[in-house]
């Protein structure tokens, strides 16, 4: 959802004579971290950038381990096996689609160093409960927050609760900079140093030195910068999150209403209590007996104009690369298994009103007519 605005201020950027290290990136830094409450922020070239640099500071390596939802996207497993270290899947809970809690503890051992943490469609997680068994093994808590701006728990933003929380504003994401992503955290020392890894571990950037072309590099680093123009992006969008996160609640909940009149379906837990969702889609599971007519529905959805998605296509070790190198079987993550094979997203975006929600109940209620004949 681009307008003028964020075209007016590309435009500017583009007739200016800075596009990376300037001030737009520095200005959407503040605001996000305005926004979320965060005390130190860094944007990032994308959301798994901002995921490998947490692991790079971290220091991991061979031998290390990483506790990991085995329901989320790839690029949540992939920054930890950048580093070599090795991600230890966690089955997820059927309510929510995030990780089981109850689950972790069996696969803590003396090589874990961290716990991955995903919100998943951005349902928070019980971070009390992640943070009372880091504090017990003595692990880090890196938040993956990709679906998760403007979701809270206990009346604070995701990403706060953890060593550190990074966010997509890729296209589809609750808003965008075309590409890129933003790291936060309560600890200066974390975002100083990855601040600098991000942009070659070089000490000074080129608006901090005295000297043109005169600088050092103390540390090893990336090139996970973001640039002025897709700061620039993302400083119109930010100013539009309130109506974009309203309007998803509003299509949600009425989705969510009617979603209850059809007994061939069921909905995970969303907002409740002391768990605040930033409602980044509606997944539904589908009964036993339609799962194997899920790509018809599907396709019913899409000849009458309703766009959907699957969140995710299949668990992370059962992709081939996952399942080759670790050797994970079939009938592994039974309850992530589930809702891989048997979920189908809904839209619920700001681009949508309360009459799409209704339109795509009664083509929902059509396809599983029509599935059922």
């Amino acid at each position: 959802m681009i307008d003028d605005r964020e075209r007016f201020l590309v435009n500017e950027v583009l007739q200016g004579d800075i596009l990376v290290h300037g001030p737009r990136a520095k200005e959407f830094e503040s605001k996000f971290a305005s926004y979320t409450g965060a005390p130190f922020v860094t944007s990032t070239s994308s959301c798994t950038s901002a995921l490998h640099l947490c692991y790079f500071y971290l220091q991991l390596g061979k031998g290390d381990e990483v506790i990991v939802p085995a329901q989320t996207h790839n690029a949540t497993a992939h920054s930890v096996e950048l580093t070599d270290a090795k991600p230890i899947f966690v089955d997820a809970e059927l309510e929510t689609g995030n990780i089981d809690i109850t689950q972790i503890e069996n696969n803590i051992s003396e090589k874990t160093k961290a716990i991955s943490v995903v919100h998943y469609l951005g349902m928070p997680v019980d971070m009390e409960k992640i943070l009372q068994i880091a504090n017990k093994y003595d692990l880090k808590v890196i938040e993956d927050c990709a679906l998760a701006i403007g979701s809270y728990y206990k009346d604070k933003h995701v990403g706060l609760w953890g060593d550190a929380g990074c966010y997509s504003f890729y296209p589809v994401k609750h808003f965008t900079t075309g590409e890129g992503g933003m790291l936060i955290s309560k600890h200066k020392e974390l975002v100083d140093k990855i601040t600098r890894q991000k942009a070659f571990g070089v000490d000074r950037t080129m608006t901090e030195r005295s000297i043109p072309g005169m600088y050092d590099v103390t540390m090893l680093g990336f090139n996970y910068r973001m640039s002025e123009i897709h700061a620039a992006i993302g400083i119109v969008q930010l100013d539009k999150i309130d109506f974009f996160l309203k309007t998803r609640k509003e299509n949600y909940e009425l989705l969510s209403s009617l979603l209850r009149e059809i007994p061939e379906i069921s909905q995970f837990k969303s907002t409740e209590g002391d768990f605040k969702s930033s409602y980044y889609c509606h997944s539904i599971l589908l009964e036993e007996k339609l799962v194997s007519k899920r790509i018809e529905i599907v396709e019913y959805f899409k000849k009458n104009g309703v766009g959907t998605s699957i969140y995710y296509p299949r668990p992370v070790p059962h992709f081939t690369y996952y399942k080759n190198k670790y050797g994970y079987s079939e009938n592994s993550f039974p309850n992530a298994s589930k809702i891989s094979y048997s979920s189908i997203a809904l839209p619920v975006g700001p681009h949508l009103n309360l009459e799409d929600m209704q339109f795509i109940i009664k083509i929902l209620k059509e396809a599983i007519v029509e599935v059922k004949k």
